[in-house]
């Protein structure tokens, strides 16, 4: 799991501790006992013992309490069944005003960057609005890069941007070997190093705009990180972060690249139209883009969004923008650094994966095939968590088709090579495939299939 850099206390905890003035827990359970009685719940005991068993000892409120606290803090009560307890009461935090509000300047830029390099934000849901996203991209579209040359502080030139960019190629790279769970952490104290040279340091012009393009680099890996794990509300933190720093670097390519990864964590959270609001953002002024992977990329995202809307003609043509983006790309090293995974086998798999969402299992087995014999074919061994999502939707394209053996058979590839790896996506995908397969129970090896996954 990760861990960030510091235990997280409990939401109620946090709530107490940031009132102003703080309020110790009897007086916030005098004013819950207030509340309820206000309801028309009755009174309702307040002792500051029951605090610690709702903080530390996992004693979940009853009913009409947790509609009181949910009154006291504004919060909708069907949020109470939504995220759960203690989830829900996260909604009363207001984390995201700086990310969200600050100025599209350099000094907001700061300002972002220093706010969200904290400990992970465990919110599974999305904190941007569609108005909020639409925005976000115009904001970024015009925004002032970093021209001031600063005179403060220590100087630091291109050798320590230069030992910033091998180190997030290195984050970039672990990520896909040991994983999510680990990167995040480092990618966070990453960001939080070039954050404070950005705050304290004197640089020129273009060290400046360096500096800004690793923090949006290390802000855009945290958000991929933490999407990974389900944590939406930090991810689309870090996304928006990500977004300010790539303008202030005055880096249009840098930030397509991070609206790209923006998107899936969109589409994936069921708001496909949310992602091709910000792709069609990116892709308004396309000649500022210099990379062809990250057209292919945002195309390719484009494609999915579309097939998950259900816009079939839509998504083949973003499935067919996307190789005749890739087909001017140069070799891996003349593009974006984090752009190295993109190639003919990735696009065959986003291609496959849209025609599974469409209902085409056919076309979508074609192009899983296609994925893993093209002379420029998807990297299995590097691209572990990528090649099980990949496989458990193959496993579905055969199950759409009637043949269970088949599906079963790649079902089983699929629980031997989760092993080890800790995915909030793959696990997701995983349970999609017992879904699907839930209404065959009655043939045995499905069943014992079935048990076995749930494991």
């Amino acid at each position: 799991m990760i861990t960030a850099t510091a235990v997280e206390p409990h939401p109620l905890t946090t709530l107490m501790a940031r009132h102003k003035p703080p309020l110790s827990a009897a007086c916030y359970l005098k004013r819950v006992a207030d509340r309820h009685q206000a309801l028309g719940f009755g009174t309702m005991a307040h002792r500051k013992e029951k605090a610690s068993r709702w903080t530390q000892k996992g004693v979940t409120p009853e009913r009409t309490a947790l509609l009181a606290i949910a009154s006291l803090h504004g919060i909708d009560p069907s949020d109470i069944d939504r995220y759960g307890w203690p989830g829900f009461l996260l909604l009363a935090l207001e984390d995201d005003r700086i990310v969200l509000e600050s100025p599209w300047t350099p000094a907001g830029t700061v300002n972002s960057l220093t706010d969200v390099g904290g400990p992970v934000d465990r919110r599974g849901f999305l904190i941007v609005s569609t108005s909020t996203l639409a925005a976000a991209v115009a904001q970024w579209s015009t925004a002032e890069p970093a021209l001031a040359v600063t005179s403060c502080g220590r100087r630091v030139g291109t050798e320590a941007t230069a030992l910033f960019d091998v180190r997030l190629d290195a984050l970039r790279h672990l990520d896909d070997t040991v994983g999510a769970s680990h990167v995040y952490d480092a990618a966070v104290l990453e960001l939080q190093m070039v954050t404070d040279l950005l705050k304290t340091a004197s640089y020129t012009e273009e060290t400046g705009r360096r500096l800004f393009a690793a923090a949006a680099e290390a802000s855009r890996l945290a958000g991929w990180c933490a999407y990974d794990h389900g944590y939406h509300a930090a991810a689309e933190r870090h996304f928006v972060s990500s977004l300010r720093a790539s303008a202030s670097a005055k880096n249009p390519t840098l930030g397509a690249a991070t609206i790209a990864f923006w998107a899936n964590l969109r589409y994936n959270a069921d708001d496909p139209q949310g992602a091709v609001h910000l792709i069609d953002g990116a892709l308004a002024d396309r000649r500022k883009i210099s990379s062809p992977r990250v057209m292919a990329m945002l195309h390719a995202r484009a494609a999915r969004a579309q097939s998950k809307a259900g816009d079939a003609t839509a998504a083949w043509h973003h499935v067919d923008a996307a190789f005749d983006a890739y087909s001017r790309a140069d070799i891996p090293e003349a593009d974006l650094p984090s752009m190295y995974w993109i190639n003919h086998g990735e696009l065959h798999q986003v291609a496959a994966s849209s025609a599974l969402s469409l209902g085409e299992p056919k076309r979508a087995l074609a192009n899983f095939d296609a994925a893993l014999t093209h002379a420029d074919r998807y990297d299995t061994e590097r691209e572990t968590r990528g090649t099980v999502i990949y496989q458990a939707r193959k496993a579905e394209a055969h199950l759409a088709l009637g043949d269970v053996d088949a599906a079963l058979d790649i079902g089983h590839q699929v629980i031997t090579a989760m092993g080890g790896i800790d995915s909030a996506r793959t696990t997701s995908t995983l349970e999609e495939l017992r879904g699907q397969l839930a209404g065959h129970r009655h043939i045995p090896a499905v069943r014992d299939f079935l048990d076995y996954a749930a494991a």
